[in-house]
């Protein structure tokens, strides 16, 4: 595996411990549906937070909601929707990015709540 891969699982682990710090129950990591994958669902408050975890290790002054295409968006929503019908959930259903941000200098965790599309 990749320096990078093994990087944004080191991420994902630091962004589940994140959220269970925050209150939140994680129901799943890594769901698949289709050509998506959804890197953490977890509900806090009757709120499923559907996660993408963005991890880096450069300090570059980037908008991390500009590094999520609009088609990566798209198979976000459809795996999902597909979560919640699935398991016959009535949820309100919220769509989260989990920014950190590791070097020899800095380690920072930004939480962007409602990042994009609501359902």
């Amino acid at each position: 595996m990749g320096n990078h891969n093994e990087f944004g699982k080191e991420g994902e682990a630091i962004a589940v411990d994140f959220l269970i710090e925050k209150g939140y129950h994680i129901r799943n990591r890594n769901y698949h549906y289709l050509k998506a994958e959804i890197d953490i669902i977890a509900e806090k408050d009757g709120v499923l937070a559907i996660v993408e975890v963005r991890a880096r290790s450069n300090d570059k002054i980037i908008n991390i909601a500009d590094t999520i295409t609009k088609k990566k968006i798209k198979l976000l929503v459809t795996a999902a929707d597909h979560y919640v019908t699935e398991l016959g959930l009535d949820v309100e259903v919220r769509f989260d990015i989990i920014a950190i941000l590791k070097n020899s200098k800095l380690f920072k965790i930004d939480h962007l709540e409602g990042a994009f599309y609501h359902f």
